[in-house]
Protein backbone atom coordinates (compact mmCIF):
# COMPACT_ATOMS: atom_id res chain seq x y z
CA UNK A 1 0.00 0.00 0.00
CA UNK A 2 1.42 3.44 -0.88
CA UNK A 3 1.40 6.44 1.36
CA UNK A 4 -1.38 7.98 -0.29
CA UNK A 5 -3.44 4.66 -0.24
CA UNK A 6 -2.54 4.52 3.60
CA UNK A 7 -3.95 8.27 3.90
CA UNK A 8 -6.90 7.57 2.08
CA UNK A 9 -7.74 4.60 3.86
CA UNK A 10 -7.26 6.78 7.13
CA UNK A 11 -10.29 8.90 5.54
CA UNK A 12 -12.87 6.59 6.55
CA UNK A 13 -13.09 7.76 9.92
CA UNK A 14 -16.08 6.37 12.08
CA UNK A 15 -18.95 8.83 13.37
CA UNK A 16 -17.49 8.21 17.21
CA UNK A 17 -14.16 9.32 16.65
CA UNK A 18 -12.81 12.04 19.05
CA UNK A 19 -11.44 14.88 16.58
CA UNK A 20 -8.22 16.72 17.75
CA UNK A 21 -8.69 20.35 18.91
CA UNK A 22 -8.43 22.64 15.66
CA UNK A 23 -6.67 25.22 17.35
CA UNK A 24 -2.90 23.40 16.00
CA UNK A 25 0.03 25.84 15.43
CA UNK A 26 1.80 25.47 12.35
CA UNK A 27 4.91 23.06 12.35
CA UNK A 28 6.71 23.61 9.70
CA UNK A 29 10.63 23.51 8.83
CA UNK A 30 12.39 27.01 8.38
CA UNK A 31 12.80 28.04 4.86
CA UNK A 32 15.58 26.62 2.34
CA UNK A 33 17.19 30.23 1.98
CA UNK A 34 16.00 33.95 1.60
CA UNK A 35 15.14 33.96 -1.78
CA UNK A 36 12.44 31.52 -0.91
CA UNK A 37 11.10 33.75 2.13
CA UNK A 38 10.68 36.65 -0.75
CA UNK A 39 8.79 34.43 -2.87
CA UNK A 40 6.83 33.25 -0.70
CA UNK A 41 6.05 37.02 0.46
CA UNK A 42 6.27 38.68 -2.88
CA UNK A 43 2.71 36.34 -3.82
CA UNK A 44 0.89 36.48 -0.53
CA UNK A 45 1.57 40.69 -0.68
CA UNK A 46 0.86 40.75 -4.67
CA UNK A 47 -3.18 38.40 -4.30
CA UNK A 48 -4.02 40.25 -0.97
CA UNK A 49 -3.21 43.76 -2.68
CA UNK A 50 -5.10 42.68 -5.56
CA UNK A 51 -8.01 40.99 -3.92
CA UNK A 52 -7.97 43.20 -0.55
CA UNK A 53 -11.83 43.92 -1.22
CA UNK A 54 -12.47 40.16 -0.97
CA UNK A 55 -13.25 38.38 2.33
CA UNK A 56 -13.61 35.12 0.58
CA UNK A 57 -10.33 33.66 0.54
CA UNK A 58 -7.55 32.63 2.90
CA UNK A 59 -3.74 32.70 1.18
CA UNK A 60 -0.63 31.45 3.39
CA UNK A 61 2.90 30.36 2.84
CA UNK A 62 5.04 27.67 4.28
CA UNK A 63 2.03 26.95 6.92
CA UNK A 64 1.01 23.30 8.08
CA UNK A 65 -2.13 21.57 6.37
CA UNK A 66 -4.07 19.58 9.18
CA UNK A 67 -5.99 16.77 6.92
CA UNK A 68 -6.16 13.39 9.03
CA UNK A 69 -7.02 13.69 12.71
CA UNK A 70 -5.40 10.28 12.94
CA UNK A 71 -2.16 11.63 11.49
CA UNK A 72 -2.00 14.78 13.14
CA UNK A 73 2.03 15.00 12.06
CA UNK A 74 4.01 13.33 9.50
CA UNK A 75 7.38 12.85 8.04
CA UNK A 76 6.17 12.50 4.90
CA UNK A 77 4.76 15.58 4.30
CA UNK A 78 4.64 18.96 5.57
CA UNK A 79 2.49 22.20 4.99
CA UNK A 80 3.36 23.20 0.97
CA UNK A 81 5.32 27.07 0.64
CA UNK A 82 1.78 28.64 -0.63
CA UNK A 83 -1.19 27.60 -0.83
CA UNK A 84 -4.94 29.84 -1.32
CA UNK A 85 -8.28 28.80 -0.47
CA UNK A 86 -11.32 30.02 -2.21
CA UNK A 87 -15.02 30.09 -0.58
CA UNK A 88 -13.84 30.50 3.60
CA UNK A 89 -13.31 33.53 5.71
CA UNK A 90 -10.54 35.45 5.48
CA UNK A 91 -9.33 35.55 8.74
CA UNK A 92 -5.26 34.57 10.80
CA UNK A 93 -4.84 30.95 11.59
CA UNK A 94 -2.49 29.35 13.11
CA UNK A 95 -2.38 26.29 10.58
CA UNK A 96 -5.11 24.94 8.36
CA UNK A 97 -7.03 22.48 9.70
CA UNK A 98 -9.73 20.98 6.96
CA UNK A 99 -12.10 19.30 9.44
CA UNK A 100 -12.61 22.61 11.11
CA UNK A 101 -12.95 24.41 7.46
CA UNK A 102 -16.08 22.38 6.41
CA UNK A 103 -13.37 19.83 4.65
CA UNK A 104 -12.47 22.48 2.47
CA UNK A 105 -8.75 21.76 0.57
CA UNK A 106 -6.31 24.25 -1.32
CA UNK A 107 -7.68 25.72 -4.49
CA UNK A 108 -4.45 26.56 -5.69
CA UNK A 109 -0.96 24.87 -4.35
CA UNK A 110 2.64 26.01 -5.72
CA UNK A 111 5.91 24.37 -4.17
CA UNK A 112 9.67 26.45 -4.77
CA UNK A 113 12.00 23.86 -5.77
CA UNK A 114 15.43 23.32 -3.79
CA UNK A 115 18.21 20.44 -4.03
CA UNK A 116 16.39 19.28 -0.82
CA UNK A 117 13.03 18.90 -1.42
CA UNK A 118 12.59 18.93 -5.82
CA UNK A 119 12.05 14.90 -5.60
CA UNK A 120 9.62 15.53 -3.18
CA UNK A 121 7.62 18.28 -4.57
CA UNK A 122 7.50 16.62 -7.66
CA UNK A 123 6.41 12.98 -6.61
CA UNK A 124 5.05 12.42 -3.21
CA UNK A 125 3.44 15.69 -2.79
CA UNK A 126 1.86 16.46 -6.07
CA UNK A 127 0.93 12.89 -5.49
CA UNK A 128 -1.03 13.57 -2.20
CA UNK A 129 -2.12 16.90 -4.24
CA UNK A 130 -3.83 15.20 -6.56
CA UNK A 131 -5.17 12.03 -4.94
CA UNK A 132 -5.94 13.64 -1.80
CA UNK A 133 -6.33 16.64 -1.28
CA UNK A 134 -7.69 16.95 -5.34
CA UNK A 135 -6.25 20.21 -5.86
CA UNK A 136 -7.40 21.86 -8.90
CA UNK A 137 -4.20 24.07 -9.51
CA UNK A 138 -0.37 22.79 -8.38
CA UNK A 139 2.65 24.58 -9.69
CA UNK A 140 6.04 24.09 -8.80
CA UNK A 141 9.18 27.12 -9.38
CA UNK A 142 12.51 27.22 -8.84
CA UNK A 143 13.95 30.75 -8.23
CA UNK A 144 17.20 29.54 -9.26
CA UNK A 145 17.27 28.11 -11.86
CA UNK A 146 13.68 29.39 -12.99
CA UNK A 147 12.20 25.54 -13.56
CA UNK A 148 8.86 26.23 -13.98
CA UNK A 149 5.61 23.99 -14.50
CA UNK A 150 2.03 23.61 -14.01
CA UNK A 151 -0.18 21.13 -13.39
CA UNK A 152 -4.70 21.30 -13.44
CA UNK A 153 -6.48 18.27 -12.05
CA UNK A 154 -8.89 16.53 -14.66
CA UNK A 155 -10.73 13.49 -14.27
CA UNK A 156 -9.19 12.83 -10.85
CA UNK A 157 -5.22 13.18 -12.67
CA UNK A 158 -3.02 16.33 -13.08
CA UNK A 159 -2.78 17.15 -16.74
CA UNK A 160 0.51 19.85 -17.58
CA UNK A 161 -0.73 23.31 -18.66
CA UNK A 162 0.94 24.59 -21.32
CA UNK A 163 2.39 28.18 -21.34
CA UNK A 164 1.01 31.29 -23.44
CA UNK A 165 3.31 33.12 -25.55
CA UNK A 166 4.68 34.77 -22.91
CA UNK A 167 5.59 31.46 -20.87
CA UNK A 168 2.45 32.12 -18.46
CA UNK A 169 0.63 29.48 -16.96
CA UNK A 170 -3.22 30.20 -16.43
CA UNK A 171 -4.60 29.31 -12.84
CA UNK A 172 -8.58 28.69 -13.05
CA UNK A 173 -9.19 29.35 -9.88
CA UNK A 174 -7.19 32.32 -9.30
CA UNK A 175 -8.45 34.22 -12.53
CA UNK A 176 -4.86 34.89 -13.14
CA UNK A 177 -1.94 34.28 -15.07
CA UNK A 178 1.57 33.04 -13.07
CA UNK A 179 4.70 33.97 -15.04
CA UNK A 180 8.35 34.84 -14.42
CA UNK A 181 9.52 38.38 -13.85
CA UNK A 182 12.59 39.72 -13.16
CA UNK A 183 13.56 36.35 -11.73
CA UNK A 184 10.85 36.14 -9.63
CA UNK A 185 7.04 34.33 -10.20
CA UNK A 186 4.34 36.81 -10.39
CA UNK A 187 0.81 37.25 -10.97
CA UNK A 188 -0.75 38.59 -14.44
CA UNK A 189 -3.87 39.72 -15.01
CA UNK A 190 -6.06 38.16 -18.35
CA UNK A 191 -5.14 40.89 -20.37
CA UNK A 192 -0.93 40.62 -19.33
CA UNK A 193 -0.61 43.17 -17.08
CA UNK A 194 1.28 42.38 -14.30
CA UNK A 195 -0.27 42.64 -10.54
CA UNK A 196 1.47 45.23 -8.32
CA UNK A 197 2.44 45.01 -4.96
CA UNK A 198 1.09 47.80 -2.74
CA UNK A 199 4.61 49.52 -3.07
CA UNK A 200 4.90 49.80 -6.69
CA UNK A 201 0.81 50.66 -7.11
CA UNK A 202 2.26 53.79 -4.73
CA UNK A 203 5.04 54.54 -7.07
CA UNK A 204 2.95 54.34 -10.13
CA UNK A 205 0.15 56.55 -8.69
CA UNK A 206 3.41 58.88 -8.01
CA UNK A 207 4.70 58.98 -11.07
CA UNK A 208 1.39 59.65 -12.59
CA UNK A 209 1.31 62.89 -10.22
CA UNK A 210 4.51 64.02 -11.53
CA UNK A 211 3.93 63.45 -14.70
CA UNK A 212 0.67 66.11 -14.40
CA UNK A 213 2.27 68.37 -12.66
CA UNK A 214 5.40 68.43 -15.31
CA UNK A 215 2.58 69.04 -17.84
CA UNK A 216 1.21 72.28 -15.98
CA UNK A 217 4.20 73.30 -15.82
CA UNK A 218 4.56 73.32 -19.60
CA UNK A 219 1.55 75.28 -19.64
CA UNK A 220 2.95 78.01 -16.92
CA UNK A 221 0.73 76.63 -14.10
CA UNK A 222 2.37 75.94 -10.63
CA UNK A 223 0.77 72.63 -9.81
CA UNK A 224 0.89 73.29 -5.41
CA UNK A 225 -2.18 75.74 -6.02
CA UNK A 226 -3.78 73.71 -7.63
CA UNK A 227 -5.91 72.29 -4.76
Amino acid sequence: MTIVQELDAQEGIPDDVIFPPGDLYSDEPPLESELHLEQIMLLLKCLKWLWRDRNDFYAAGNLTIYYNPNQLKSEYFRGPDFFVVLGCERKTRKSWVVWEEDGKYPNLILEILSDSTAKTDKGLKKEIYQDTFRTLDYFWFDPYTLEFAGFHLVDGEYQPLQPNEQGQLWSQQLGLYLGIYEGLLRFFTLDGQLVPTPEETAQQEAEKVERLAAKLRELNIDPDTII
